[in-house]
């Protein structure tokens, strides 16, 4: 990840931010477990880094600003690599509605996600009356108020109230930071089972920290809920404060018929590890840098979404226009939709079924040159073919192959030996 997107990626520098932010030391030093020095950390780094103006109660979580960004930079990784013009770049002119559920105090999300880019807005619930009532001050002291709407809800209202409270169709993302756990002595037993003390004070109120059932019974109900709305969310995501979730989660989305699922481990300073999981009921996939991330296991995965293939470089020598020429040919000749680019040795498809078995190849031959029959108007897999040349060995062309749409793997799959065979032979 590029520093300017994340400037966390090392440890931060405590002295130097002290020295633009006097307030931070007492009786010249940080001390971490003091919940004002947290605070003012807090303060420091929004203002340092994003221009952003904070005022949290003393009794209310206090976010840390790595550990959020983190967050919101892999939603922006999630719509970046997901959508209709499928070239896996940021588009600054893109609007986004995205949802954060249960906002908290510091509407940290939200005023993380606006900050960094204009064409953002968010919806912000809080159960909270007291977090509700930070949440608006602090979105007026950034003068946010046209991007960002505080929303009151209730126990016994949806998590994603589209219909009920919203009052719109769609929007492209909701994410949450669900209580932890299941019940106050849940929560205690975590704490006494922690051999050391945590690296910073909490001051988490029980509305915060406790929900029945704990982040996997919250969780749950937002699959439940999403199964009902669909894509009219293209992405619903969460962070989890334990591992244990993550598998619970996963199983749980595979039972409830998503094919489309990502994972994250959330990493800084490499202390506080937290856990993201998003899924989409819509086809379009992300990158595997969004979608599969280390450290978790592989079972828990989706399968990967991209593929490569080297070609040449054991003493025979190709060129990128060469091997690009060859996929260009052998995907013209094929039943379906083909957009290729020889400027940039690329270029981007779209099949209703398997076309590239030989029964289909031969059905095609009889049918002449349609480039795709009337029924095949449905998409079952999105691809984009690019083609690079090594930087690393000497005449061998790196071919990549992205799988940009759709939810059957095994299509992919065969699709990527169709061209492994065709470039290597």
């Amino acid at each position: 990840m590029p520093k300017e997107r994340n400037p966390y990626q090392g440890e931060i520098d405590f002295a130097e931010l002290a020295l633009k932010f006097p307030h931070l030391k007492r009786n010249g030093q940080l001390d971490f477990s003091d919940p004002q020095a947290v605070k003012q950390l807090t303060y420091s780094l929004l203002k340092r880094d994003f221009n952003l103006e904070l005022e949290l109660p003393d009794d209310r979580l206090c976010p840390p600003v790595p550990n959020r960004l983190n967050y919101i930079l892999w939603i922006q990784d999630l719509l970046d690599t997901s959508h209709e013009r499928y070239d896996d770049k940021y588009h600054a002119d893109r609007e986004v509605t995205g949802l954060d559920i249960g906002t908290g105090s510091s509407c940290i999300y939200p005023l993380l996600g606006c900050s960094q880019r204009s064409k953002w807005r968010f919806l912000a619930s809080e159960l909270d009356p007291k977090n509700l009532t930070y949440a608006q001050q602090n979105i007026a002291r950034n003068k946010l108020q046209h991007r960002i709407k505080p929303i009151k809800s209730s126990a016994d209202s949806p998590l994603i109230p589209l219909d009920e409270e919203l009052g719109i169709n769609n929007i492209d993302f909701c994410m949450t930071n669900p209580p932890f756990y299941a019940s106050d002595a849940d929560l205690l037993a975590s704490v006494a089972s922690k051999s050391r003390p945590p690296n910073s004070a909490c001051t988490g109120a029980p509305v915060e920290m406790v929900c029945p059932g704990g982040e996997i019974a919250f969780v749950s109900r937002m699959i439940a809920e999403s199964a009902d709305l669909g894509d009219r969310v293209q992405w619903y995501s969460s962070m989890l404060g334990k591992l244990s979730s993550v598998g619970t989660i996963v199983n749980k989305l595979r039972k409830a018929g998503v094919t489309n699922w990502t994972v994250r481990e959330f990493v800084q300073g490499g202390k506080t590890r937290r856990w993201g999981v998003a899924w989409s009921w819509a086809d379009m996939r992300p990158s595997v840098s969004g979608a599969r991330s280390k450290g978790v296991e592989a079972k828990l995965l989706p399968f990967p979404s991209e593929f490569e293939v080297d070609v040449g470089g054991d003493g025979t020598v190709f060129t990128r226009e060469e091997v690009a020429e060859t996929i260009d040919q052998q995907m013209t000749r094929l039943d379906l939709r083909w957009r290729f680019r020889a400027d940039v040795a690329a270029g981007v498809g779209f099949a209703g079924r398997n076309v590239w078995s030989r029964a289909a190849r031969r059905k095609k031959e009889k049918k002449g040159d349609d480039d795709m029959d009337e029924n095949d108007e449905d998409i079952a897999l999105g691809f984009r073919i690019s083609c690079e040349q090594s930087e690393k060995v000497k005449g061998q062309v790196d071919v990549r192959i992205r799988w940009l749409q759709g939810e059957d793997h095994v299509l992919f799959e065969s699709f990527c030996g169709m061209v492994k065979r065709l470039v290597s032979g």
